[in-house]
């Protein structure tokens, strides 16, 4: 026969007992509060074609137009994939080959000629998710360096590759090869041989910029960034600048943003800019747009680097700076920004001229 439980010890189990009962059976008078519906993680994107002095009056509205559109397609094609639920490394590729392929920036097509006469195309890619990252650098028959730098880092065990060493990589992956012809172009080869003469200003007109990069947050909470550039026109001695040093002009991380750099690299390198924008955000628990400021407004330009960068957050917020005249960029994410800059202001453009009727 078990032992009778002391008079208190049996009304204290009685009440809990009570107590758990009446938390599982539905309240009569008081109803749990409905759970709050959180929201999909924002769809967000940004591109830029380059940063640098870029005078107004080098600028036609029709010139501007076509920089315009050819930014809003980067950026669309990138937002496309984003929308159907693709990745945000997607998203960064689709982008920066549409930039790649039109002869306007400094990538790919358009990329400018060192002082020998060549085309010497570097590029960097990472994944903000895992940390993996790739580049390529001195490439001189990629069509695309962006989708080599891809691939350097998804099939291959190193980070990155460099002149004909990444070319035989790239024959291996299959990526597309073209002759040196291909990157021919009439603006920049008259660039060079201005530069050849010593007229300074050819380095420091609009035709000069372009370097092409691309930022994005996913539906599942990623990060990725995309940079690509032909470098500096007439360069020198195997000269190679930010774009695919990662950490430099490239760089993503979940946990903090991700950024692609634009302008005089040889200031981003040595302010390891990229990477250190995202520590700011990771470790000193600064906003993206205060890290950001604190390197392109601040550091940079008190050393006289000019440029600027685009950086989206862990959240999918944009941010796009710069310390430049301008800087050729597109945003757009999913809760309705949808612009396109190449100054300060944003770009707005210019009415069609109404037609008038012809008189009989």
């Amino acid at each position: 026969m078990p032992t009778p439980l002391p008079r208190r010890n049996a009304l204290f189990l009685g009440a809990l007992l009570a107590a758990c009962l009446g938390a599982a059976l539905p309240a009569g008078r008081a109803e749990a509060a409905p759970k709050k519906k959180e929201s999909p993680p924002m769809l967000s994107i940004a591109v830029h074609g380059g940063a640098g002095v870029l005078p107004r009056a080098d600028i036609t509205p029709e010139k501007a137009a076509m920089y315009a559109a050819a930014l809003e397609t980067a950026r669309d094609a990138g937002y496309a994939v984003l929308e159907r639920g693709g990745t945000a490394m997607d998203a960064v590729e689709a982008s920066v080959r549409v930039l790649e392929d039109n002869e306007l920036f400094n990538a790919g097509r358009g990329a400018v000629f060192d002082w020998d006469g060549r085309n010497s195309l570097d590029a960097a890619f990472m994944d903000g998710r895992s940390g993996a990252a790739g580049a390529v650098a001195g490439v001189q028959h990629i069509k695309n360096p962006i989708s080599l730098a891809r691939r350097v880092m998804e099939a291959s065990p190193h980070v990155l590759l460099t002149g004909e060493g990444a070319e035989e990589f790239a024959l291996e992956q299959g990526i597309q090869l073209v002759p040196r012809s291909y990157f021919f172009t009439k603006q920049r080869w008259e660039q060079l041989q201005r530069s050849r003469k010593g007229d300074r200003l050819a380095m420091t007109t609009i035709d000069y910029f372009g370097t092409v990069g691309a930022v994005a947050h996913d539906a599942q909470g990623n990060l990725a960034a995309a940079t690509s550039t032909g470098g500096m026109t007439a360069k020198r001695w195997g000269r190679v600048g930010d774009t695919p040093l990662i950490g430099a002009g490239t760089f993503a991380d979940n946990a903090a943003c991700a950024v692609s750099a634009t302008g005089h690299g040889e200031y981003f390198i040595r302010n390891v800019v990229a990477h250190e924008i995202c520590a700011l955000v990771k470790y000193k628990g600064l906003t993206l747009a205060q890290a950001v400021h604190e390197l392109v407004q601040v550091r940079l330009k008190t050393q006289g680097g000019d440029g600027g960068l685009i950086a989206v957050g862990k959240d999918g917020e944009l941010v796009l700076d710069f310390n430049s005249d301008g800087m050729f960029r597109a945003a757009r994410d999913s809760r309705g920004r949808k612009e396109v800059a190449i100054y300060p202001e944003l770009y707005v453009a210019p009415a069609t001229p109404a037609v008038a009727p012809a008189s009989n």
